[in-house]
């Protein structure tokens, strides 16, 4: 309960997020450090917990499963994701087409449903494309270890 009423309080302040962007970029190809400074700064610090919990649960992942995680959310990066788009979004499960991305609310709905493959559609390296376009869904053994320790925040 803890963590999502701070989630819901980081929704609101944006400003309260302090994601840990050098340990970040240090992992990422060039390529993919563009992507992830794409990234709001929420689901950055999001995503760098994430990464960080993969490696000490699993300390032998290899590196395109940290690189995954760092840029699970990378797809909610193509357009605005405001907070109460982001809640409502959670809340209510809407079906939307992947494509054309549609601006206001069906836009949000549409991040929310299909980030995971926007973003494997922009990352080049297959490996990193594969388990972010499944993490929510995951088929590979790092896809369903991401989506393991992405449950838990």
């Amino acid at each position: 309960m803890w963590l999502r009423l701070k989630r819901l309080y980081k929704a609101f302040a944006p400003t309260q997020a302090q994601p840990d962007d050098a340990w970040a970029l240090a992992e990422l190809s060039l390529e993919e450090a563009h992507l992830y400074k794409a990234m709001d700064p929420r689901d950055r610090e999001h995503a760098v917990q994430v990464a960080k919990r993969l490696l000490k649960r699993y300390p032998e992942a290899p590196g395109f499963a940290v690189r995954a995680a760092l840029l699970h959310d990378c797809g909610k990066a193509l357009r605005p994701y405001r907070p109460l788009e982001r809640i409502l979004s959670g809340l209510f499960d809407l079906e939307v087409p992947i494509e054309p991305l549609y601006k206001g609310w069906l836009g949000a709905w549409q991040i929310r449903r299909y980030h995971p493959e926007y973003g494997a559609m922009r990352i080049l390296d297959p490996q990193v494309a594969q388990i972010v376009r499944e993490h929510h869904q995951p088929e590979s053994l790092w896809g369903k270890r991401l989506h393991e320790v992405d449950q838990e925040f």
